[in-house]
Parts: C-alpha cells; sequence; structure tokens
C-alpha cells in the first residue's frame, strides 16, 4: 500500500473505531508525524456544566498522540500490534462549551516505542486547555 493510500485510509478509519465515534472525532489534519483532531462539544461530554470531563481530555490526548504516531508508520517493516504504554495528562483550563482541537507530533521513534506531545485548545477562543504525552507502543 502506497504511503498516501495509507495516510487517506487512516484519516477516513480513525473517527469511525467505536470509541472515536462515541466521542464524536474529526479528523481535521494528519501528516507524517503530526495529527489535529476535532471534538465538537456535546452536554454528554460535560463533566459539570459546560467544562468537559477530564476523561475526554483524556482521551483526546490518547487517541491524538496514537494518530500521530500511525501517521508515517512503516506497517510493513514494523507491524501492527499496539497500545498506549503511558498516558500524561496536565489540565491548564476549561473550554467551557466550544469544540476543542488537539494537536499531536510524534517527537521520537525507537524499534517499538514511540514518543509523542499533544497540546488541546479551544477551537473559538484558542485557550489552553491540556497539554499532554503519550507513549505508544507498535510491534508486529
Amino acid at each position: 500500500m502506497s504511503n498516501s493510500n495509507y495516510t487517506d485510509m487512516l484519516r477516513k478509519m480513525y473517527p469511525q473505531v467505536p470509541f472515536q465515534k462515541l466521542l464524536g472525532v474529526e479528523v481535521l489534519d494528519a501528516a507524517d508525524d503530526y495529527s489535529k483532531v476535532q471534538i465538537k462539544f456535546r452536554p454528554e461530554l460535560a463533566g459539570g456544566g459546560d467544562a468537559y470531563h477530564g476523561g475526554v481530555i483524556s482521551s483526546l490526548v490518547d487517541l491524538t498522540g496514537a494518530l500521530a504516531v500511525w501517521m508515517g508508520h512503516d506497517v510493513e517493516k514494523k507491524g501492527m500490534k499496539a497500545s498506549t504504554v503511558s498516558l500524561n495528562v496536565q489540565f491548564l483550563g476549561a473550554a467551557l462549551g466550544e469544540n476543542i482541537v488537539a494537536e499531536g507530533r510524534c517527537i521520537k521513534r525507537g524499534k517499538e516505542l514511540n514518543f509523542c506531545n499533544i497540546e488541546i485548545h479551544g477551537a473559538d477562543t484558542n485557550k489552553q486547555v491540556a497539554s499532554g504525552s503519550i507513549v505508544y507502543r507498535i510491534a508486529k
């Protein structure tokens, strides 16, 4: 499969993963080692009032980082068995009733472990909501 076909397939498939579908994930951009993902606000994603539940924010950190790793990953040489090894989230502010956007960057690739940084901000206000990192493993 060519790299552009793989990239196109990921962009289409990623929002259809059942959990991502539940959250309402939309892939805004994806390129080698990079992903940009949006979740549109819905009251059922709130933890109280119009503020997102921390689990939604944490999930967005995880899935955005994972997508950044998949972008540029060599499936034929390095496999497809994947899992998050670690997840770290710093909650910096609340996005009240607005869509949130996450940008993830894979900053280091190892034999199996991949390291990502993720930033989340409000789509309208650009206010920082969270910062995080993941270590994501892909193996044969």
